[in-house]
């Protein structure tokens, strides 16, 4: 099938500032369907939305839905002053942006655009990073809060090879406060406030008196992030939903077995359990009744 292809479209006054660009795909003549927001991760110090192309034409066409790809300022040597939350904001700052864009440079892309209907993917880092906008972290970083018309569009979030707790991370792996968490927060005896397993949901978060669904992906290969990150945050969610757990919260802590890049190159199966995820969720969409 033929790809719809937009590179380095700005979500900010900045045109010219990569880091605050993204890159949509989206299969050509696909009718209008939710659009599917994949949030790469690298530590926040590293990575670009061009090094996940090949994922985002893969997941455009198992799921028919647009894919875009935000880049977001990164935390660096020489740039150590780019600490969180402004990683998260600049997300945060992207999601509100595509709320409202009509693209009407790109009549294709926005033909295959409905933004009222969201489904995110954070990996790594930036599971962490939606995890602070989606969940109420205001008590720590106000200047994360979404709109009440975003919470409302944001019908499905994924997160694959997550970071949730850094103290526990740090617990597990002591170099990686050396290598990238003082410089990304600022050096701290503790980081509790940003552990994200303690944010309550957000009132007003899905539609139609539906709450979002979420999918919680570790591979059994990762050698980078333990799954005791993975497994506390479904404990989490599952908490917080309560009786609707079995409904709206779903894991995949099993099925793969590549390392924790590698699962996002390579075969279809990361692929395959978002498709079926959202082939589940678009169900639901579609018959609000059945889980009311």
């Amino acid at each position: 099938m033929a790809m719809i292809t937009v590179l380095g479209v700005p979500y900010t006054a900045a045109h010219s500032d990569r880091f605050l660009q993204f890159d949509g795909y989206a299969v050509q003549g696909s009718v209008q369907r939710p659009v599917l927001v994949f949030v790469h991760g690298g530590a926040w110090r590293s990575e670009d939305k061009a090094d996940h192309a090949a994922l985002a034409q893969s997941l455009a066409l198992a799921t028919n839905c647009p894919v875009l790809v935000p880049n977001y300022r990164l935390t660096s040597k020489t740039i150590s002053d780019l600490r969180h939350p402004a990683h998260a904001q600049d997300i945060l700052h992207f999601l509100e942006f595509l709320l409202d864009w009509r693209p009407l440079e790109f009549p294709e892309l926005a033909a295959a655009m409905d933004p009222k209907n969201l489904y995110l993917i954070g990996h790594s880092c930036s599971a962490h990073m939606l995890a602070s906008i989606i969940l109420d972290s205001d008590f720590v970083t106000p200047t994360l809060a979404p709109s009440a018309k975003l919470l409302k569009a944001v019908k499905a979030v994924i997160f694959s090879e997550g970071i949730y707790d850094l103290d526990s991370l740090v617990e597990r792996f002591p170099n990686y406060r050396a290598w990238f968490i003082d410089e990304a927060f600022g050096a701290q005896s503790s980081y509790s406030q940003f552990n994200v397993n303690q944010y309550q949901l957000r009132k007003g978060l899905g539609d139609d008196g539906r709450p979002a669904s979420w999918l919680i992906i570790h591979s059994k290969g990762d050698d980078l992030i333990d799954v005791g990150q993975s497994k506390a945050m479904l404990a989490h969610l599952r908490q917080l939903y309560a009786e609707q757990a079995d409904t709206f919260v779903h894991h995949d802590l099993d099925r793969l077995t590549a390392g924790h890049d590698d699962i996002l190159r390579g075969d279809q199966g990361y692929v395959d359990i978002v498709k079926l995820f959202l082939q589940r969720v678009d169900t639901m969409l579609r018959e609000p009744q059945s889980v009311v």
